[in-house]
């Protein structure tokens, strides 16, 4: 795993969906961030303790997806009450969970994706 440049805001991507997380890595890295990434819940608390990341961007997928995503959340909120936690889910589950600080929406708009994610993470200092 390398390490970001101080000057480069980090992400921690937790998804499950095997095609999507890739795309979505990509997708982040070509708008400037620093991406750390996994298909594990239980990998990516592991990164977490392991590595400082600006956005800690949680995959939701479908409502059953819900309450492990938010324990994930509750893990990380109560170890570090100031880290940024969004989901990226669809708009019923955004209207069914309240635990992370944003919602990204899922449509496919990769540019939209970017553009939403850069909105949570302030820009880096230079």
């Amino acid at each position: 795993m390398e390490t970001p440049g101080s000057n480069t805001r980090s992400i921690l991507h937790i998804c499950t969906r095997e095609t999507i997380r890739p795309l979505r890595d990509q997708v982040l890295r070509l708008s400037g961030f620093h991406v750390d990434s996994t298909l594990d819940h239980a990998a990516g608390l592991s990164m977490f303790w392991g590595n400082q990341y600006d956005l800690v961007l949680i995959d939701v997928e479908g409502e059953e997806g819900i309450p492990r995503a938010e324990h994930m959340c509750s893990e990380i909120k109560t170890a570090q009450h100031q880290q940024l936690v969004a989901f990226v889910c669809n708009w019923r589950v955004a209207i069914l969970t309240d635990c992370p600080d944003e919602i990204v929406r899922t449509e496919f708009d990769p540019a939209a994706f970017a553009r939403g994610v850069s909105d949570i993470v302030p820009p880096a200092a230079h």
